[in-house]
């Protein structure tokens, strides 16, 4: 039996995606053992995987280079025959090495990817062509073949239940969370958009604890009366249970875009000083992908976003306007 470990530490958005990997990896391998590798927080989002045997746990926030010693001499003991890395830091990469595998795969922008058996390109530009799923399954062309597999979540029956009263009558999901300010949309966009929409129409807002505050605030001032704040109420696989029954998401260039992405939702994405370029755009059969109708110089200004707009205007989001979500909603 051959036995493979993927490594993603990175955040929310980058694990969904890698779960494209362990999709490809079954249909070749269907007696294979395939395992993951996360950082503490992002476990749950493969609860319930049915192709994933063991979830590998590292704590980044305490003892954070014990932990990973640790970790690297317990995930050595099961002696992988192939260490899949998509994550690009330093840390990831010794513990690609020390695991021990016959086949190491990585990156060549991972700082020790000359000690890697095979090596891809990872490259992300404005003008780029490759998604991030066909990125991370370069590493496995050699085994596998040169089409693409899309991520995937399995939300289980008490996720679905969780949120299935919510799903008796039509609505629509929103995600305006984002630890980077510009790659928010405006929070006044949002207030234009509850008041415009149709009153009779649910609006469930999700994401983390941190977005409460920000929900609140946007659902009083726009006074929509069907508007509900879920922050920090529902877990990850609940939240992508809930937005697959929706009429349609719209989210920020953020994890629930590819939650939504991992269960075929409908989704409107938002990108605002990013691009859809650079690889992180949804992949559902109903995807639209709205950005600004103006050229800007200074756009993209980075590939994760800012905490502030660099030039104070955050033309990038604000020109994206509200009634183009409104339409969209009318269409559904």
């Amino acid at each position: 039996m051959r036995k493979f470990l993927i490594v993603q530490t990175a955040f929310i958005g980058d694990v969904v995606l890698a779960t494209a990997l362990a999709e490809k990896l079954y249909v070749y391998y269907p007696h294979s053992q395939i395992d993951f590798l996360v950082r503490k927080g992002n476990e749950s989002l493969l609860d319930g995987h049915p192709f994933v045997k063991k979830v590998w746990v590292w704590d980044k926030k305490k003892n954070k280079s014990l932990n990973l010693i640790k970790l690297a001499i317990q995930v050595r003991s099961e002696a992988y025959d192939d260490v899949i890395n998509v994550q690009r830091f330093f840390s990831s990469g010794i513990l690609t090495l020390l695991s021990g595998a016959k086949n190491t795969r990585g990156f060549a922008t991972n700082p020790l990817s000359a000690f890697f058996r095979l090596v891809k390109p990872h490259c992300i530009t404005a003008q780029g062509k490759l998604h991030e799923v066909v990125r991370n399954q370069q590493l496995i062309h050699d085994i596998t073949d040169e089409h693409y597999a899309k991520p995937r979540l399995y939300p289980s029956s008490a996720d679905e239940e969780k949120v299935q009263y919510l799903a008796t009558q039509p609505y629509i999901c929103c995600a305006p969370g984002s630890v980077w300010f510009t790659k928010r949309y405006p929070i006044a966009h949002w207030i234009a958009f509850l008041k415009e929409i149709p009153q009779n129409l649910n609006v469930y807002f999700i994401g983390a604890k941190t977005d409460i505050g920000l929900v609140d605030e946007l659902i009083v001032a726009s006074g929509n009366k069907k508007a509900e704040n879920w922050c920090g109420k529902l877990s990850f696989l609940e939240s992508t249970a809930l937005m697959g029954k929706s009429d349609m998401n719209f989210v920020n260039d953020s994890a629930p875009l590819h939650f939504a992405s991992a269960i075929n939702a409908p989704v409107t994405a938002l990108f605002c000083s990013t691009v859809p370029a650079f690889g992180f755009g949804p992949l559902s059969d109903r995807s639209i992908m709205m950005e600004t109708p103006e050229k800007l110089t200074c756009r993209p200004c980075g590939v994760h976003g800012w905490k502030k707009c660099p030039l104070n205007h955050f033309k990038c989001g604000h020109t994206i306007l509200p009634e183009r979500l409104v339409a969209i909603v009318n269409e559904r």
